[in-house]
């Protein structure tokens, strides 16, 4: 198994911040409508920090995984750095991503770009 599937199968059979705050600051929903892939991340936010976040949705293994794991990438950085936040850090944590799959993956970066606004 390669390192991309062993993180993939990982954070996709036991996923991190999985469920939704009580009130979140910051709220980011992303749906794929060719495949129906949808993730919603929640952050709260104190100091222009990211002091929790959550991530619910359902889709795909690699969707799901990569919500999984950009919840904990992002704990604990300032919303400057998230907006600064680069496709390829995601996918690089991952373990990479062939390329018909790469949509898939960077969903939940694309949900968090909205609740951060952009």
């Amino acid at each position: 198994m390669s390192p991309y599937e062993e993180v993939i199968l990982e954070h996709w059979r036991n996923p991190r911040n999985r469920g939704r705050l009580d009130k979140p600051d910051l709220v980011g929903v992303e749906v794929n409508p060719l495949c129906g892939d949808a993730v919603r991340l929640e952050l709260q936010v104190a100091e222009g920090r990211v002091t929790d976040v959550r991530f619910d949705g359902q889709g795909c293994a690699i969707s799901q995984a990569a919500a999984s794991l950009l919840t904990e990438l992002i704990r604990g950085r300032t919303v400057a750095e998230l907006r600064e936040m680069r496709d390829e850090e995601l996918l690089s944590a991952l373990g990479g991503v062939i390329p018909t799959r790469r949509n898939c993956a960077l969903l939940p970066l694309r949900a968090l770009r909205r609740a951060l606004g952009g």
